[in-house]
């Protein structure tokens, strides 16, 4: 089908492939999920807003444990967020997600936005882990590994 619109690339083959990889090895040692949605602008004022909306939408809060974690980034307005559902959250509180915001600022400041967004989905996957352990038995990924992308 042709389509009048081209999709736009936020991000090299390399840094794409960069950013799955990271959310496959996180989630690689826990029942918990990683999801990145990524977009130009951010519809609403706080992007932890946003970040709420797309979560609900892509349906992340039927992960069977309440763990799985959303990495919201707008390019354009330089803004993002990090959601954590309740199993999750629970178990790191809130100043464990402002930490990672802040250490992804922190490469975004120096434009390493692959870099930035790959890092954080390590150390979320880290987290997971530690309070999510894998189990064999039980473990299924409940939800894609690819990076999404918004307008």
């Amino acid at each position: 089908m042709f389509s009048l619109f081209k999709k736009k690339e936020f991000f090299s083959k390399e840094e794409n492939d960069k950013i799955v990889a990271a959310i496959r090895n996180a989630e690689k040692c826990t029942s918990g999920e990683v999801r990145v949605f990524v977009e130009s602008k951010c519809k609403f004022i706080d992007p932890l807003d946003r970040a709420v909306e797309i979560f609900t939408e892509l349906k992340m809060q039927s992960t069977q444990d309440r763990n799985g974690v959303l990495v919201y980034v707008a390019l354009k307005d330089r803004q993002l967020a990090i959601y954590g559902d309740t199993g999750i959250n629970a178990k790191t509180g809130e100043q464990y997600w402002k930490d990672a915001v802040n250490k992804m600022i922190s490469q975004f400041n120096k434009e390493n936005y692959a870099e930035g967004i790959s890092n954080c989905v390590i150390e979320i996957g880290q987290a997971l882990q530690h309070y999510f352990p894998y189990d064999k038995e039980a473990d299924k990924n409940e939800l894609p590994d690819e990076i999404i992308f918004g307008k």
